[in-house]
């Protein structure tokens, strides 16, 4: 049996924060293997990346989510009892309320909300002196989630709860004030939809039988029970925030469009290209670092042990961008993926890898690749704007990170 290299130091929760992104894939280069052992915040943890890796950290057979996020990701960017530490039937059953929702139909509506949105903004814009792409990116996806979701917001709430969501998206990966700020904002958020689900089973809120609140609301578990009104909210909010959270692949997509100017016609001129294009975002740029697991039960794998129980973490940056399966992985390139017939592939996992229904990829992958596309056509051919000077550096220390300026334009002006 091989033995599993090191870490150096008896913790590396320092080196974590230190290396942020790059943390495994730097390690993996220091001791020349996919592998390594550690410890983080005192618990020993085998971490690795690849495409193998990926395969096998999706069996199910061999690992468990539960109780495998930490306590801080749960109390802020999950929530407590949410689908992703749940596993067997109870996963499953749970996951099917989440898949219901991921027709053609329902996504092609929430697309067109966006749009609409999209379209409200930029004119808005043509008065404004400068614009953030990425705090308006945050307005734009909050309005049209909620919209499609079912839950009302006034426009007096749409700062306030975009906020909210970034907060526990922005409080995820770090530690101190912001990670305070982000288990606040998911205690005031889901006190909000708690009151929502509330007023939809005593049918004082009327919404279609057909639209995500009233099919969370009235979801049952496998005993026939209706859900916790607190879980419904936790697993509403596991709707809306991720939707919100594509505001980062919408600002590192218009970073895409400023940096290669020579994608712009090819993007005009062909679906098949906007589809690469948008692939090759969500490759390149750096979204959520990791995905942690337990070890389900001993097995060995590639000559390595796996100890019952032992936490896991799965480089989903680094395999990404594994120079061990991509050429030219460091460089953007959006013509990779034109003849790509692996999205399937455990090589390419920025949302997680394995079946939809029946693992732990999230299912609102299709809902960041339609609005990643709605967007892009926006901002090629709907606006003409500038990009002035600014910031536009990519901190890696900073999880989940945006470019540094959130992206800024001027003088906008629509084409429509």
């Amino acid at each position: 049996m091989k033995t599993i290299p090191k870490d150096k130091g008896f913790d590396s929760s320092l080196g974590l924060l230190f290396d942020g992104y790059d943390f495994i894939s730097k390690r993996c280069k220091r001791y020349q293997s996919n592998i390594f052992q550690t410890r983080l915040m005192l618990e020993k943890t085998i971490c690795f990346k690849g495409e193998e890796a990926a395969k096998v950290f999706y069996d199910k057979t061999k690992f468990t989510r539960e109780n495998a996020a930490p306590d801080r990701v749960k109390k802020t960017l999950f929530g407590e009892k949410s689908i992703q530490g749940m596993d067997g039937d109870a996963h499953l059953h749970r996951k099917q309320m989440f898949m219901s929702l991921m027709s053609e139909e329902g996504i092609q509506e929430l697309a067109t909300l966006t749009q609409q949105q999209w379209h409200n903004y930029g004119k808005k814009w043509e008065n404004m002196d400068k614009i953030v792409l990425f705090d308006e990116a945050r307005e734009v996806l909050c309005r049209a989630a909620c919209a499609w979701v079912g839950v009302p917001l006034e426009e007096s709430e749409v700062k306030l709860r975009s906020e909210q969501f970034e907060a526990m998206i922005a409080g995820s990966g770090v530690v101190g004030p912001k990670h305070w700020q982000g288990r606040k904002a998911r205690q005031k958020n889901e006190k909000w939809i708690e009151t929502i689900i509330e007023n939809v089973r005593n049918h004082q809120l009327n919404v279609p039988e057909t639209s995500p609140i009233y099919i969370f609301a009235n979801h049952r578990d496998l005993s026939g029970k209706l859900l916790d009104k607190r879980v419904v909210a936790v697993e509403l909010i596991n709707v809306l925030r991720p939707i919100v959270a594509i505001d980062r692949y919408i600002t590192f997509g218009a970073l895409a469009l400023h940096e290669h100017p020579e994608c712009r016609p090819k993007l005009l001129e062909s679906d098949d290209y906007l589809q690469a294009f948008v692939e090759e975002i969500r490759r390149f740029y750096p979204f959520f670092p990791f995905a942690a697991a337990r070890v389900r039960q001993d097995f060995d794998w590639q000559g390595y042990h796996f100890p019952q129980g032992t936490r896991v973490l799965l480089d989903l940056y680094g395999t990404n961008r594994d120079p061990q399966s991509w050429d030219k992985h460091d460089v953007f390139d959006p013509e990779r993926f034109l003849n790509f017939s692996e999205l399937d592939s455990f090589k390419f996992i920025p949302q997680g890898g394995g079946d939809y229904h029946t693992n732990h990829r999230c299912p609102g992958e299709w809902i960041t690749i339609e609005l990643l596309k709605v967007t892009m056509r926006f901002l090629i051919e709907s606006i003409n704007y500038n990009v002035p000077e600014q910031d536009l550096r990519i901190n890696h220390l900073r999880m989940p990170t945006i470019p540094a300026s959130g992206f800024v334009i001027d003088k906008v002006k629509v084409c429509y």
